[in-house]
């Protein structure tokens, strides 16, 4: 496999370190963003020469260009970049505030637009180059008590899908990242929770949370698997646009598709009726 050159946003933990050891483990070079110097040390010996740290909030976007720029100079051209930093929104719809959906927005949303954007016109100059971010299941498929969590995933994979049809023309691939549920810890101290404030929703979601809760280091996936996963989509000629890992996600996925595919097949004729009857002016 040939070495390749990687920035991973989100290391410090969960799958953004397990994406960055699986690279540092196949030879690759990475670069990863933390957010405090402790972390930044503890990411540089993970493999000393091929592990670089680079502290980064994600939703400054002159930072970001900033970083990218100067690992382009320090460490060189980047050939793979992967927007993993975001976080967890936990609340229902009602119940979260707006202050709380924007924040979220900021992070999983336009903090992996301004990663992708930063390194886009290297790769572009190049003509090559391999861009993913870590969406989730919850960008195909939604939950109650997640609507500001899935909105945002739901958002990024809008803008990955048409990303990658504007940068194929350049020999540049996107890949929207769908993880299921893995044992890191995102459900836990990494969740966002808004406060049950509205008795009529606690019969439905009182349960979900706590059976979250409970799950919480439990999960079914294994983040060294997924970063292997992501390694090796990484090493082909030919990418997915789209890489679901876990056999949950598969299912909840796959269910939530056809849900759709039912709408749109059950109420195909009222959708017809919203033509004009002599059809397109052209």
């Amino acid at each position: 496999m040939q070495q390749q050159k990687w920035l991973v946003t989100g290391v410090s933990t969960g799958l953004g370190r397990a994406f960055a050891q699986a690279a540092l483990a196949a030879g690759h070079t990475v670069v990863g963003t933390v957010r405090s110097e402790e972390d930044l040390r503890a990411f540089d010996a993970l493999k000393p020469g091929y592990a670089h740290g680079r502290i980064l909030d994600v939703t400054d976007g002159d930072a970001v260009s900033s970083v990218v720029a100067e690992v382009e100079q320090s460490v060189g051209p980047l050939d793979v970049v992967v927007a993993n930093a975001g976080y967890g929104l936990e609340g229902t719809f009602e119940e979260t505030p707006l202050a709380e959906v924007r924040r979220q927005f900021e992070v999983n949303v336009f903090g992996a637009v301004a990663t992708l954007q930063a390194a886009l016109p290297h790769m572009r100059r190049r003509r090559r180059g391999h861009l993913m971010a870590v969406t989730s299941m919850g960008g195909l498929m939604a939950v109650p008590g997640m609507s500001a969590y899935c909105g945002s995933k739901f958002a990024l994979e809008g803008i990955l899908e048409a990303l990658g049809k504007e940068v194929a023309q350049f020999g540049i691939h996107v890949t929207a990242i769908e993880p299921g549920s893995f044992r890191t810890d995102w459900a836990g101290r990494s969740m966002t929770r808004a406060a049950q404030s509205i008795e009529d929703y606690d019969e439905l979601f009182t349960p979900i949370r706590e059976a979250r809760q409970k799950a919480s280091g439990n999960q079914l996936g294994n983040p060294a698997k997924a970063g292997d996963a992501v390694v090796h989509i990484a090493s082909v000629d030919q990418p997915p646009a789209h890489l679901v890992l876990g056999s949950d996600a598969l299912r909840l996925v796959t269910a939530a598709r056809t849900a759709v595919d039912e709408d749109i097949r059950a109420w195909e004729q009222l959708s017809r009726t919203t033509d004009f009857a002599e059809g397109a002016q052209l």
